[in-house]
Protein backbone atom coordinates (compact mmCIF):
# COMPACT_ATOMS: atom_id res chain seq x y z
CA UNK A 1 0.00 0.00 0.00
CA UNK A 2 1.33 3.83 -0.67
CA UNK A 3 1.47 6.66 0.78
CA UNK A 4 -1.41 7.95 -1.13
CA UNK A 5 -3.76 5.08 -0.79
CA UNK A 6 -2.87 5.11 3.24
CA UNK A 7 -4.42 8.41 3.29
CA UNK A 8 -6.82 8.21 0.94
CA UNK A 9 -8.41 5.07 3.71
CA UNK A 10 -7.24 6.89 6.83
CA UNK A 11 -9.85 10.06 5.75
CA UNK A 12 -12.33 7.73 4.37
CA UNK A 13 -12.98 6.22 7.77
CA UNK A 14 -11.66 9.54 9.92
CA UNK A 15 -9.63 7.31 11.72
CA UNK A 16 -5.72 6.44 12.44
CA UNK A 17 -6.33 3.32 14.05
CA UNK A 18 -4.08 0.45 14.18
CA UNK A 19 -4.91 -2.66 16.08
CA UNK A 20 -1.84 -4.69 17.50
CA UNK A 21 -2.77 -8.81 17.17
CA UNK A 22 -0.47 -9.34 20.29
CA UNK A 23 -2.16 -12.83 21.25
CA UNK A 24 -0.99 -14.58 24.29
CA UNK A 25 -2.34 -18.30 25.25
CA UNK A 26 -2.93 -17.14 28.76
CA UNK A 27 -4.56 -14.51 28.01
CA UNK A 28 -7.25 -15.20 25.39
CA UNK A 29 -10.70 -16.71 26.30
CA UNK A 30 -10.62 -20.31 27.53
CA UNK A 31 -13.30 -21.65 25.25
CA UNK A 32 -10.81 -20.72 22.21
CA UNK A 33 -8.39 -23.09 23.87
CA UNK A 34 -10.18 -26.38 22.16
CA UNK A 35 -10.00 -24.54 18.62
CA UNK A 36 -7.22 -26.08 16.04
CA UNK A 37 -5.69 -22.88 16.12
CA UNK A 38 -6.35 -20.59 18.63
CA UNK A 39 -4.37 -18.02 18.00
CA UNK A 40 -6.14 -17.34 14.54
CA UNK A 41 -9.30 -18.00 15.73
CA UNK A 42 -8.96 -15.18 18.17
CA UNK A 43 -7.38 -12.89 15.78
CA UNK A 44 -10.01 -13.76 13.03
CA UNK A 45 -12.59 -12.89 15.39
CA UNK A 46 -10.64 -9.36 16.71
CA UNK A 47 -10.17 -8.99 12.98
CA UNK A 48 -13.78 -9.17 12.10
CA UNK A 49 -15.24 -6.63 15.13
CA UNK A 50 -12.50 -4.38 14.24
CA UNK A 51 -11.92 -3.98 10.62
CA UNK A 52 -14.55 -1.43 10.12
CA UNK A 53 -12.61 1.28 12.31
CA UNK A 54 -9.18 0.16 11.96
CA UNK A 55 -6.78 1.11 9.10
CA UNK A 56 -3.76 -0.97 9.48
CA UNK A 57 -3.00 -4.20 11.70
CA UNK A 58 -0.02 -4.82 13.47
CA UNK A 59 1.06 -8.08 14.41
CA UNK A 60 3.52 -8.94 16.88
CA UNK A 61 5.71 -11.64 15.67
CA UNK A 62 6.98 -12.55 18.83
CA UNK A 63 3.57 -13.90 20.07
CA UNK A 64 3.82 -16.63 17.19
CA UNK A 65 7.64 -17.07 16.81
CA UNK A 66 7.53 -18.24 20.68
CA UNK A 67 4.65 -21.22 19.40
CA UNK A 68 7.34 -22.16 16.59
CA UNK A 69 5.63 -23.74 13.36
CA UNK A 70 2.37 -23.45 14.61
CA UNK A 71 2.59 -19.88 15.52
CA UNK A 72 4.14 -18.86 12.35
CA UNK A 73 1.52 -20.56 10.28
CA UNK A 74 -0.91 -18.57 12.51
CA UNK A 75 0.91 -15.48 11.88
CA UNK A 76 0.74 -16.29 8.16
CA UNK A 77 -3.36 -16.90 7.75
CA UNK A 78 -3.89 -13.77 10.21
CA UNK A 79 -2.06 -11.60 7.33
CA UNK A 80 -3.39 -13.11 4.60
CA UNK A 81 -6.76 -13.01 6.67
CA UNK A 82 -6.16 -8.90 7.08
CA UNK A 83 -6.05 -8.62 3.21
CA UNK A 84 -5.32 -5.99 1.52
CA UNK A 85 -7.74 -2.85 2.39
CA UNK A 86 -5.95 -3.06 5.74
CA UNK A 87 -2.30 -1.95 6.15
CA UNK A 88 -0.19 -4.55 7.63
CA UNK A 89 2.95 -4.00 9.81
CA UNK A 90 4.95 -7.17 10.78
CA UNK A 91 6.33 -6.07 14.37
CA UNK A 92 9.54 -7.59 14.14
CA UNK A 93 11.96 -5.49 15.01
CA UNK A 94 14.89 -6.59 12.59
CA UNK A 95 18.51 -5.52 12.37
CA UNK A 96 21.27 -7.33 11.34
CA UNK A 97 23.60 -6.65 8.40
CA UNK A 98 22.77 -5.65 4.81
CA UNK A 99 22.45 -10.01 3.63
CA UNK A 100 20.56 -11.04 6.45
CA UNK A 101 18.04 -7.53 6.53
CA UNK A 102 17.65 -8.64 3.03
CA UNK A 103 16.22 -12.35 4.07
CA UNK A 104 14.25 -10.75 6.53
CA UNK A 105 12.65 -8.32 4.07
CA UNK A 106 12.07 -11.31 1.42
CA UNK A 107 10.43 -13.13 4.43
CA UNK A 108 7.98 -10.42 5.60
CA UNK A 109 7.54 -8.32 2.33
CA UNK A 110 7.72 -10.46 -0.25
CA UNK A 111 6.99 -14.13 1.10
CA UNK A 112 4.00 -13.02 3.64
CA UNK A 113 1.90 -9.77 2.47
CA UNK A 114 2.84 -7.31 4.62
CA UNK A 115 2.81 -3.75 4.32
CA UNK A 116 5.45 -2.51 6.56
CA UNK A 117 8.20 -4.32 9.09
CA UNK A 118 9.65 -2.41 12.09
CA UNK A 119 13.02 -2.52 12.34
CA UNK A 120 16.63 -0.96 14.52
CA UNK A 121 18.35 1.36 13.01
CA UNK A 122 21.58 0.44 15.72
CA UNK A 123 23.48 -1.26 12.71
CA UNK A 124 22.98 1.94 10.63
CA UNK A 125 22.26 2.05 6.94
CA UNK A 126 23.00 -1.12 5.28
CA UNK A 127 21.07 -2.54 8.06
CA UNK A 128 18.20 -0.49 6.97
CA UNK A 129 17.92 -0.46 2.68
CA UNK A 130 17.41 -3.87 2.25
CA UNK A 131 13.94 -3.05 3.63
CA UNK A 132 13.59 0.09 1.30
CA UNK A 133 13.48 -1.97 -1.88
CA UNK A 134 10.04 -3.29 -2.46
CA UNK A 135 7.56 -1.29 -4.26
CA UNK A 136 4.69 -0.13 -2.26
CA UNK A 137 6.32 -1.73 1.11
CA UNK A 138 7.77 0.44 4.18
CA UNK A 139 10.67 0.15 6.84
CA UNK A 140 9.36 1.59 10.50
CA UNK A 141 11.94 2.79 12.04
CA UNK A 142 12.51 2.65 16.06
CA UNK A 143 13.28 6.49 16.67
CA UNK A 144 11.79 7.36 20.36
CA UNK A 145 10.37 4.19 22.29
CA UNK A 146 8.33 4.48 25.28
CA UNK A 147 10.21 1.60 27.48
CA UNK A 148 12.35 2.51 30.49
CA UNK A 149 15.45 1.68 28.84
CA UNK A 150 14.96 4.21 25.97
CA UNK A 151 16.98 6.21 28.36
CA UNK A 152 20.01 4.06 28.21
CA UNK A 153 20.94 4.87 24.23
CA UNK A 154 18.24 6.44 22.60
CA UNK A 155 18.19 9.94 25.03
CA UNK A 156 21.68 10.14 25.79
CA UNK A 157 23.30 13.19 24.07
CA UNK A 158 25.99 13.12 21.20
CA UNK A 159 28.74 15.39 22.75
CA UNK A 160 29.65 16.63 19.20
CA UNK A 161 26.55 18.79 19.18
CA UNK A 162 24.84 18.20 21.96
CA UNK A 163 21.79 16.62 19.82
CA UNK A 164 20.18 13.03 21.33
CA UNK A 165 20.88 10.09 19.83
CA UNK A 166 17.25 9.47 18.53
CA UNK A 167 17.70 12.89 16.92
CA UNK A 168 20.37 11.77 15.13
CA UNK A 169 18.56 8.45 14.05
CA UNK A 170 15.75 10.27 12.41
CA UNK A 171 18.30 12.95 10.92
CA UNK A 172 20.74 10.14 9.13
CA UNK A 173 18.11 7.73 8.01
CA UNK A 174 16.01 10.35 6.14
CA UNK A 175 19.16 10.22 3.66
CA UNK A 176 18.19 6.56 3.14
CA UNK A 177 14.39 6.15 2.55
CA UNK A 178 11.63 9.08 1.52
CA UNK A 179 7.95 9.59 3.16
CA UNK A 180 6.68 6.82 0.61
CA UNK A 181 8.63 4.60 2.22
CA UNK A 182 9.94 4.99 5.97
CA UNK A 183 8.22 5.65 8.93
CA UNK A 184 9.22 6.35 12.78
CA UNK A 185 8.13 4.90 15.74
CA UNK A 186 7.57 7.42 18.49
CA UNK A 187 6.27 6.17 22.06
CA UNK A 188 2.62 7.68 23.00
CA UNK A 189 4.24 8.04 26.53
CA UNK A 190 6.67 10.71 25.46
CA UNK A 191 4.50 13.42 23.88
CA UNK A 192 6.87 16.04 25.12
CA UNK A 193 8.93 15.10 22.22
CA UNK A 194 6.63 14.54 19.31
CA UNK A 195 6.53 18.62 18.61
CA UNK A 196 10.28 18.21 18.16
CA UNK A 197 10.40 14.98 16.09
CA UNK A 198 7.28 16.53 14.20
CA UNK A 199 9.91 19.28 13.07
CA UNK A 200 12.53 16.91 12.59
CA UNK A 201 10.34 15.18 10.16
CA UNK A 202 7.85 16.67 8.86
CA UNK A 203 6.51 14.61 5.86
CA UNK A 204 6.53 11.14 7.28
CA UNK A 205 4.25 8.94 8.73
CA UNK A 206 4.79 8.26 12.60
CA UNK A 207 3.62 5.03 14.14
CA UNK A 208 2.53 5.88 17.68
CA UNK A 209 2.59 2.76 20.18
CA UNK A 210 1.50 3.50 23.92
CA UNK A 211 -2.78 4.60 24.09
CA UNK A 212 -4.62 2.88 26.46
CA UNK A 213 -3.27 0.03 28.08
CA UNK A 214 -0.05 1.97 28.67
CA UNK A 215 -1.17 5.56 29.35
CA UNK A 216 -0.45 7.18 26.30
CA UNK A 217 -2.79 10.24 25.55
CA UNK A 218 -4.70 10.28 22.36
CA UNK A 219 -5.29 14.21 22.39
CA UNK A 220 -1.41 14.86 22.90
CA UNK A 221 -0.45 12.54 20.17
CA UNK A 222 -2.78 14.07 17.37
CA UNK A 223 -1.89 17.72 19.08
CA UNK A 224 1.89 17.07 18.36
CA UNK A 225 2.30 14.58 15.99
CA UNK A 226 -0.32 15.27 13.30
CA UNK A 227 0.68 16.76 9.99
CA UNK A 228 -0.96 17.77 6.85
CA UNK A 229 -1.82 13.77 5.47
CA UNK A 230 -2.73 13.44 9.33
CA UNK A 231 0.79 11.31 9.57
CA UNK A 232 -0.17 8.82 11.87
CA UNK A 233 -1.00 5.27 12.48
CA UNK A 234 -1.90 5.08 16.42
CA UNK A 235 -1.58 1.53 18.06
CA UNK A 236 -3.88 -0.08 20.64
CA UNK A 237 -2.79 -3.84 21.71
CA UNK A 238 -4.17 -5.25 24.88
CA UNK A 239 -6.58 -2.18 25.49
CA UNK A 240 -8.72 -3.20 22.35
CA UNK A 241 -8.04 -7.21 21.94
CA UNK A 242 -8.24 -7.77 25.66
CA UNK A 243 -10.93 -5.75 26.36
CA UNK A 244 -12.80 -8.51 27.08
CA UNK A 245 -11.87 -12.26 28.53
CA UNK A 246 -15.36 -14.25 27.47
CA UNK A 247 -17.59 -15.02 24.77
CA UNK A 248 -18.28 -11.69 24.14
CA UNK A 249 -15.14 -10.59 23.83
CA UNK A 250 -14.85 -9.68 20.32
CA UNK A 251 -18.27 -7.23 21.37
CA UNK A 252 -15.92 -5.99 24.00
CA UNK A 253 -13.00 -5.04 21.61
CA UNK A 254 -15.00 -3.69 18.85
CA UNK A 255 -17.15 -1.44 21.64
CA UNK A 256 -13.05 -0.23 22.56
CA UNK A 257 -12.02 0.34 18.98
CA UNK A 258 -15.19 2.24 18.15
CA UNK A 259 -14.48 4.30 21.49
CA UNK A 260 -11.25 5.39 20.11
CA UNK A 261 -12.46 5.99 16.18
CA UNK A 262 -14.76 8.41 17.83
CA UNK A 263 -12.07 10.10 19.72
CA UNK A 264 -10.32 10.05 16.33
CA UNK A 265 -12.52 11.81 14.40
CA UNK A 266 -12.71 15.22 16.20
CA UNK A 267 -9.42 15.31 14.54
CA UNK A 268 -10.69 15.76 11.09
Amino acid sequence: MNKSELIKKIREKKSFLCVGLDPDLSKIPSHLHDAEDPIFEFNKAIIDSTRDFAVAYKPNSAFYECLGLDGWRAFEKTVKYIGEDHFIIADAKRGDIGNTAKKYAQAFLQKLPCDAITVAPYMGEDSITPFLEFENKWAILLALTSNKGAADFQMQSLQANSEYLYQRVIKESQNWGTPENLMFVVGATRPEYLKRIRELAPDHFFLVPGVGAQGGSLEDVARYGMNKDIGLLVNSSRGIIYAGAGHDFAVKAENSAADLVKSMKAYF
